[in-house]
């Protein structure tokens, strides 16, 4: 009896123990085990228990191995910030009193990268401070993917198979005619959420994380992918592609790359690096309330925007105009209402520390699609994308041989607007007419036209002339020093060109107006031209 009693008890403190095994060591993915972290002295391998390891050259910071279950997604070359940091990097690591997380810290006098991961997830965020621009004018964070296993790319960035260079050494051809480009097929910055690669069973991919220290505001692209011989992923945050306002400086991020087995993952969770005492972090923030719009137009999407030169954010409006943007750094910021890509209202905001600055309905005050017009050509909404060719200009290269030919173009004010050129080219569809009828009563008044343009190249900007007789030339808009309109943006400086035309000028019945680049600098070629992006042609009443 006394033995049996003896098993008893036994087996029931073997119950409590292993009851509390599992509330002390939960069976799900946790943070709370120890990551595996081994410095050799040249190099620091983390393993962080769920199928990633990765090694991090301590000479210059690079990742030189990126393994998920045992296969290798890193190319030969190193990924790093920038273009690699070198031998003037310094590259210390530290774990949490806990020992669930890693922190490797690489740094220079002007740079400091984060790699940071914690065990149970397959993961490596980062988040990058500067004091200075990086030499080159670019800062990105590349992963160097292995091409051969990482074969599931965005095609409109893919260049295997090209047959060589049809512009400068980045934009490549193929034997059908197509193009293709790391320029092409990116998102705009209000759209950065978590894009990748993927092989047989596994993939990498870019969670961007937070845009508030990069430039160029919710429309901006950039480059992301571009695959050869490598899979690279990018995470640009200041470049000089098109850039339309000066680079901002700070912690950039975070962000992160996520390794999985092929699906999708979701957006993780930044707020735990609050914890990591990263330079340039802030904590306390503040929001802006915007109670709505009026004089909003009906079938466009509108976009409140914030930025000063330390910051800056956006975030859509709803179907009244109303907008909450959090986690503000605090700071006095201009706000930007965007009726599509062009802006229509703009004020300065408050925001302050653990604050909500309300802003009462404002009214939308600077719509030039409320002007009364005899005709008008496309969307005063900054952007393109209704003409001709207006949709492929993110995607590929103007001269690609699926675009249908770009003119020249003799248009009529009220037929399909995707008839009219998307791109004006000074080389290769210059000019383009429209014709139009005036009665008795217009023909007799002076009339203004409007040419509004969201970009352009090489100084161009439009020479009219109407029935023969030539207005006067305007001086060129200020453009970012970039060929933008070839490498898959048409986002520059929206501005608009404006003529007062005497009754003198116009008849009555049919006329005609054509319009030219002109430039003071020499081409390149046909595509690099003088030219720029339509964005909407108008002859007021």
């Amino acid at each position: 009896m006394t033995r049996h009693w003896a098993k008893k008890g036994l087996s029931m403190l073997l119950l409590i123990v292993m009851a509390a095994s599992v509330f002390a060591f939960p069976t799900s993915t946790s943070n709370a085990a120890a990551i595996q972290v081994i410095d050799s002295g040249s190099r620091i391998e983390v393993n962080t228990g769920s199928g990633l390891v990765y090694i991090v050259n301590k000479a210059n910071g690079d990742i030189i191995s990126a393994k998920l279950n045992g296969t290798e997604l890193n190319s030969s070359r190193g990924s790093h910030i920038s273009s690699g940091l070198g031998s003037s990097a310094n590259v210390t690591w530290s774990k949490s009193s806990s020992g669930s997380t890693v922190l490797i810290t690489v740094s220079t006098t002007t740079l400091t990268h984060y790699y940071a991961s914690r065990s149970g997830e397959n993961m490596i965020y980062m988040a990058t401070h500067i004091t200075a621009q990086p030499s080159i004018g670019e800062l990105r964070y590349i992963f160097r993917g292995n091409g051969s296993v990482l074969t599931g790319v965005p095609v409109n960035s893919n260049l295997r198979g090209n047959t060589g260079f049809i512009e400068s050494e980045d934009v490549f051809g193929f034997a059908n005619g197509q193009s293709a480009s790391k320029y092409y097929g990116n998102d705009q910055a209000k759209d950065l959420s978590v894009r990748g690669v993927t092989g047989n069973g596994v993939g990498v991919f870019m969670a961007y994380g937070s845009r508030e220290k990069s430039s160029g505001g919710p429309f901006f692209r950039d480059i992301q992918f571009q695959s050869g011989s490598e899979t690279e992923v990018y995470n640009y945050m200041n470049s000089r592609h098109a850039q339309t306002e000066n680079w901002r400086l700070g912690l950039h991020g975070p962000y992160a790359l996520i390794f999985t087995t092929g699906g999708t993952p979701p957006v993780p969770d930044f707020g735990w690096m609050s914890e990591l005492n990263l330079k340039g972090w802030v904590a306390s923030r503040g929001n802006v309330v915007l109670n709505g719009l009026s004089g909003m137009e009906t079938g466009f999407e509108y976009t409140i925007g914030f930025a000063n030169s330390n910051a800056q954010y956006w975030v859509n409006a709803s179907s009244s105009g109303a907008a909450t943007k959090n986690d503000m750094i605090p700071g006095t910021y201009t706000m930007t209402v965007y009726k599509g890509e062009l802006a229509v209202y703009t004020e300065n905001v408050n925001v302050n520390a653990a604050q909500t600055t309300t802003v009462n309905t404002r009214a939308i005050t600077n719509d030039p699609g409320k002007a009364s017009s005899i005709w008008r050509i496309g969307n005063w909404d900054g952007t393109p994308r209704e003409f001709l060719n207006g949709q492929t200009i993110p995607v590929r290269h103007p001269s690609d041989s699926r675009n249908p030919s770009w003119g020249p173009v003799t248009y009529v004010p009220g037929s399909a607007t995707n008839r009219f050129p998307a791109i004006q080219f000074r080389g290769e569809n210059s000019p383009t007419t429209v014709n139009f009828n005036l009665n008795a009563t217009q023909s007799a008044s002076s009339h203004v036209l409007n040419i509004g343009i969201t970009a352009a190249y090489n100084n161009g900007r439009p020479s009219v002339a109407i029935n023969g007789r030539t207005l006067s030339n305007p001086a060129p808009s200020s453009q970012p020093d970039s060929r933008s309109l070839t490498i898959g943006t048409y986002r520059g400086n929206n501005t608009t060109f404006s003529w007062n035309i005497p009754a003198s000028y116009f008849v009555n019945g049919a006329n005609t107006i054509t319009i030219t680049p002109i430039s003071g600098s020499s081409d390149l070629g046909n595509w690099l031209s003088a030219g720029w992006v339509y964005d909407c042609v108008e002859l007021l009443n």
